[in-house]
């Protein structure tokens, strides 16, 4: 099973960024966990702030991987380029979010992911990509 983590911008920033929000772990830190716990499955990382990476990087694995687990962070709430690609491939999404976006600003309760995702996991820390990637078990 290949499956691909796929964060969007800002997510570099974990560790440093709003701990009192996304915790002081780095997301490599937490990848080498994941990686550790889920030893079946082929993980694959990638981050990107730019839109258009983030869409390529779909299309790429969009037909050949098992899953994409896709944190969009701010494009969730502002792209329809990204909802599209979602849309034009065969492998399921499934949104995580670190917080849960619902408590936060007005803006951040509008998706365009979550119409044309398998599924979104919200608010649980760091621990909703592992929620994710045992939703494709």
């Amino acid at each position: 099973m290949k499956i691909l983590i796929l964060n969007g911008p800002n997510l570099n920033l974990l560790g440093k960024r709003e701990p009192e929000i996304y915790g002081s772990d780095t997301f490599e830190d937490y990848f080498t966990k994941l990686q550790f716990k889920f030893k079946d499955i082929e993980l694959e990382y990638f981050q990107s702030n730019l839109e258009g990476e983030l869409i390529g990087k779909i299309q790429e694995v969009g037909f050949s991987y098992d899953g994409i687990v896709l944190n969009a962070a701010a494009y969730t709430h502002t792209s329809i380029g990204i909802g599209d690609a979602i849309k034009a491939i065969t492998t399921p999404v499934i949104e995580v979010h670190i917080s849960n976006t619902h408590k936060r600003e007005e803006f951040r309760h509008v998706s365009y992911i979550s119409p044309v995702a398998k599924g979104v996991i919200l608010g649980f820390g760091l621990q909703s990509y592992d929620l994710a990637l045992q939703s494709f078990l």
